[in-house]
């Protein structure tokens, strides 16, 4: 790990988040970022340790694992633009990309290659992401462990044997995050109704998300288990439950997550096709 040569194709705010999380665990080898705005190269250098270039293949001469952490649009040009130099290297690829697959990005890479694609998702901005992570044959278990060694720094990682189940996971910690979110703005809106200030009603509510998740991480007791726990009986808790069951939130946020899904598969052809 502290000798692997790592460039970045793409210097937005994951690629940051995920260089930073590797800097912060130790990581001692070198870091390269590309971008085409100089002006996001020269805040990531101020920043942070690390060499920029804005030019790909300059970027990646020599190196033993490209991330390629550009939006699925431009991804099909950067790759055959790449192509040449990456076929002369065979380094292990890292892509972050939505709903590209793995044989896709391969092909505009000119094939042959170890492929690993990886579902990250916002909170690796703050060192708390959860990543699913899907390799191609071609991968060598020391570059699993590698991969999981870079995701684990801006958070955890975990492996899918078949790629169709970043789908699923697209689903479940990729969109994530907005779920979480939007249920917290009801809250908050909620706690405001009720007659709360907007600043305490945040704040009770962002601690509260915290802390709840904490007990299921920590506690060694599923989240049914906790539910459970805290609704006494006849209590407000149960009877605020029972409202959600009345209205149907299990069903709104399995039909919501089916929806993310099959998004997630259109994508990945309409990507694929170049019908995007």
């Amino acid at each position: 790990m502290a000798q692997a040569s790592m460039v970045f194709i793409g210097a937005g705010n994951m690629a940051t988040s995920i260089i930073s999380g590797l800097l912060q665990s130790g990581y001692t080898g070198p870091i390269t970022a590309t971008d085409p705005d100089q002006d996001k190269l020269n805040q990531l250098a101020s920043g942070l340790d690390i060499q920029t270039t804005t030019d790909n293949n300059e970027g990646i001469s020599g190196a033993d694992v490209v991330i390629l952490a550009v939006k699925p649009q431009v991804m099909k040009s950067v790759c055959q633009g790449l192509m040449a130099t990456v076929q002369q290297s065979k380094p292990l690829i890292i892509s972050i990309a939505a709903g590209l697959e793995s044989e896709t990005i391969e092909q505009w890479l000119g094939g042959n290659l170890a492929v690993i694609r990886c579902m990250p998702n916002t909170p690796a901005l703050v060192q708390t992401g959860a990543s699913g992570l899907y390799a191609n044959p071609r991968v060598s278990d020391d570059q699993k462990s590698l991969a999981e060694k870079v995701f684990n720094a801006v958070g955890i990682s975990i492996w899918v044997e078949k790629e169709h189940h970043l789908h699923a996971v697209t689903a479940t910690s990729g969109s994530g995050p907005a779920y979480f979110f939007m249920f917290m703005e009801a809250m908050q809106k909620s706690a405001e109704s009720l007659g709360l200030p907007a600043d305490v009603a945040a704040k009770l509510v962002g601690q509260t998300a915290l802390g709840a998740a904490q007990m299921v991480l920590n506690s060694g007791d599923s989240a049914e288990t906790l539910r459970k726990k805290v609704c006494s009986p006849n209590g407000t808790t149960e009877r605020a439950i029972r409202s959600f069951e009345q209205d149907g939130l299990r069903a709104a946020v399995q039909q919501a997550m089916i929806a993310c899904a099959d998004r997630s598969e259109e994508m990945a052809k309409e990507l694929a096709s170049g019908d995007q």
